[in-house]
């Protein structure tokens, strides 16, 4: 009986060590984590839409507008992870993670970005339950990046 006592102590504490002794709790009620660290997200996925124009100034004018957009979101904390997709078979252009709860709150963003709007670019969401320390990841990259593209 001793051994099996042990043997459940031991468990106990190791579920107290187990706890992260880094743990900020200011932190992760401004970044809205839940016990897990974790939050819900959109994720959303952006493919070659059914525009194909081929006027390089009204392309270049969306995708200036759509570059702009992602800046007034992440200014905004909306947007937390954005990135093109290498060639692929599937016409996927790249993704966001937004930091909305919502596929509404996510459509309301990008219907202010032109790319999307126009038809050049279409949208998928999904929700996503992710990391909310994502949210630290943007606000950082300036400080990493040596040349924008």
């Amino acid at each position: 009986m001793k051994p099996f006592l042990f043997l459940i102590a031991s468990f106990f504490s190791l579920g107290v060590l187990a706890q992260s002794s880094a743990y900020d709790e200011k932190l992760a009620q401004k970044l809205g984590a839940d016990e897990y660290g974790m939050k819900q997200y959109i994720f959303v996925i952006l493919k070659t839409g059914t525009n194909t124009s081929q006027d390089k100034k009204f392309i270049d004018s969306c995708f200036a507008g759509h570059m702009s957009n992602m800046d007034v979101m992440v200014k905004a904390d909306k947007l937390v992870v954005a990135g093109p997709m290498g060639k692929n078979d599937k016409s996927f252009r790249g993704i966001f993670i937004l930091n909305v709860a919502t596929k509404e709150e996510a459509e309301k963003l990008l219907k202010t970005d032109p790319a999307v709007n126009s038809g050049l670019l279409q949208a998928e969401y999904f929700p996503w339950y992710g990391s909310a320390a994502l949210a630290t990841y943007l606000p950082n990259v300036e400080k990493i990046t040596k040349k924008n593209f």
